[in-house]
């Protein structure tokens, strides 16, 4: 299916992104869990929406390309802070993408970066609507004691994920629930 092997590719862009941010706790000055009071609202590419964060992201744009070979770009926005990660990721897919389903596009991804999980599972899955688009807020450890909880969301051709990794307690935390809260989408 073409719709799953486009998201099945950018699940193998997006990965490691969330797991190679692991190692990067110990050289951080900011103790672990403490968070800076302060959050700043990033506006990401063609000002599709505004997420928060505790501090000014790294911004890399990777190429991609559909099932069929149209080009487009994926947005990556991601920081370490507090011994806790976060990424947000954005794309608009090209018109030879089938967006008329969007669960099974979000499946397809959950599917995929489930393969980086412990167990290969993701321990919690919830699927709604939110403003507009439909979502998968999950949640899954990783490897080390770690915990990821992930929200993907596909309203018409806009793709948004945003990842959060830290201590498994964390992923339910404060920290984690201002970040997932804050999303905006534009209209």
């Amino acid at each position: 299916m073409e719709g799953g092997a486009l998201m099945k590719r950018r699940a193998l862009a997006a990965a490691p992104l969330f797991l190679l941010a692991a190692p990067a706790f110990a050289q951080l000055k900011i103790p672990a869990n403490k968070t800076p009071a302060k959050w700043y609202a990033v506006q990401v590419e063609d000002r599709a929406f505004t997420v928060e964060m505790p501090g000014v992201p790294d911004h890399r744009l990777l190429n991609d390309a559909s099932a069929r070979g149209t080009a487009f770009v994926l947005h990556s926005y991601s920081l370490d802070l507090g011994g806790y990660s976060y990424v947000v990721q954005t794309a608009l897919y090209p018109a030879d993408v089938d967006v008329t389903r969007p669960r099974v596009l979000l499946q397809a991804a959950l599917d995929e970066r489930a393969t980086a999980l412990a167990g290969r599972k993701w321990t919690r899955v919830d699927w709604r609507e939110m403003q507009g688009g439909a979502v998968a807020d999950s949640t899954g450890p990783v490897p080390g004691g770690n915990a990821v909880r992930q929200l993907v969301l596909l309203k018409g051709r806009r793709f948004v994920s945003l990842a959060f990794l830290g201590a498994s307690a964390g992923a339910s935390g404060p920290e984690a629930e201002r970040f997932f809260r804050s999303l905006k989408l534009q209209a």
